[in-house]
């Protein structure tokens, strides 16, 4: 819960234009990282991005723009300076000495995120492991700000007002929390072992897409969403029936670009949920100007976790927060997504995605009885094929 006699904290935003990154994608990551910065409770003020072939290996950014970023940090009383991508050890202490503020990059930004939002102790260990993992490369420079511990963004330790300095220590707590991360696997498998009976059905997708919005909707329960990047970390389940037809549905925690390699990791059996769904809904955002982006990054993490493969229904949500600009008719060039409208995006991806599509508003409920009904269908078949004699009537 947020303490309101605490003052937000100031940020700057820095990133990078590179051959592999064009200005649009640059401003776009930027805009995710503002989106971060507001659910960790900051307030972004200025965001800084500079044109650079590769990052430059000592400082992120060259001298003259770190420069001109200091002389800002100093003038307008900034609090942290957070760089849009992953940070090295040695780049962190080096920017520092230049700004004299505290610095954060994506990965730690979302661990801290995760560190606020964690309340199961499944998902506390999960996040305090990640935080371990990071902070074991980064020791030497981590300690001169533990040393005089105070609140503030990227500064929720793992636990500890003073974090130990000897390396042994740190690695000895990531091989008890890995141990007790076993033992919580085991108690969910046999949890799960329990729920076989039922066809199960796991909500996925890119974060803040809508996935606990519609779970209430199907569910008619009251599980926590609202307008915030990782609103969902605890995995929730519920029993759901449509007409005479009983499954299992499961919300899960949201993808993300950049998403740091050690969340991923200690959040597998968080998406061991998913692995062991039988249909998958993949919840996206059609609002998003990057939603195609967003349909690669969640179908590339569920490859990485072997789920691609799975059946599954593509629910575009937030069609009601959809618009487009009138296409002028003498313009012969081909139309953008910026252009093209609702019902000529609708048949373009019903006719791309190879699996059965439904556009929604869980917000409106737009649609919500022909997702149920399509649900319906889509569970029946598997419950069909598992159970084919026992005697239930469709």
């Amino acid at each position: 819960m947020h303490d309101p006699s605490i003052k937000p904290e100031k940020a700057v935003l820095v990133g990078l234009v590179t051959a592999k990154q064009d200005e649009d994608k640059a401003h776009d990551y930027l805009d995710e990282l503002e989106f971060l910065l507001d659910t960790a409770g900051a307030i972004p003020d200025k965001r800084f991005v500079q044109r650079l072939p590769m990052p430059d290996s000592r400082t992120f950014v060259g001298a003259g723009k770190l420069q001109e970023i200091a002389e800002y940090v100093k003038a307008a009383n900034i609090d942290i300076v957070v760089f849009d991508d992953e940070l090295s050890g040695s780049q962190t202490r080096n920017i520092e000495r230049e700004l004299g503020c505290r610095v954060l990059d994506r990965p730690l930004l979302i661990l801290d995120i995760f560190a606020k939002r964690a309340r199961t102790t499944t998902a506390k260990t999960q996040v305090e492991l990640a935080q371990y993992q990071y902070l074991l490369p980064r020791l030497t420079r981590m300690w001169t700000h533990l040393e005089k511990q105070r609140g503030g963004i990227g500064m929720r330790g793992p636990g500890e007002k003073e974090i130990e300095t000897d390396r042994r220590i740190i690695r000895d707590k990531i091989a008890l929390l890995k141990d007790k991360l076993k033992d919580i696997d085991k108690q969910k498998v046999t949890q799960r072992k329990n729920r076989e009976e039922l066809i199960r059905v796991a909500l996925v997708g890119y974060t803040n897409a809508g996935k606990s919005t519609i779970m209430n909707l199907l569910s008619k329960s009251d599980v926590f969403a609202e307008n915030k990047l990782f609103a969902t970390l605890d995995t929730t389940v519920r029993k759901v029936v449509i007409e005479n037809l009983p499954f299992l549905l499961t919300d899960t925690v949201g993808f993300i670009r950049k998403l740091p390699h050690n969340l991923v990791e200690s959040f597998k059996s968080t998406l061991d949920e998913v692995r062991e769904a039988d249909l998958l809904l993949h919840i996206v955002d059609i609002s998003h100007t990057a939603f195609e982006e967003q349909i690669d990054i969640a179908t590339q993490t569920l490859n990485e976790i072997g789920c691609a493969d799975k059946p599954s229904i593509v629910v575009f949500n937030k069609i009601d927060a959809y618009t487009h600009v009138e296409k002028d008719p003498i313009d012969l060039a081909p139309p953008t997504k910026e252009n093209i409208t609702l019902e000529e995006l609708q048949n373009t991806w019903m006719a791309k995605v190879n699996a059965p599509a439904i556009f929604v508003s869980a917000k409106q409920k737009t649609n919500m009885d022909q997702l149920r009904k399509l649900l319906y269908d889509e569970v029946k078949k598997l419950h069909v094929i598992r159970y084919p004699y026992n005697g239930f009537l469709y």
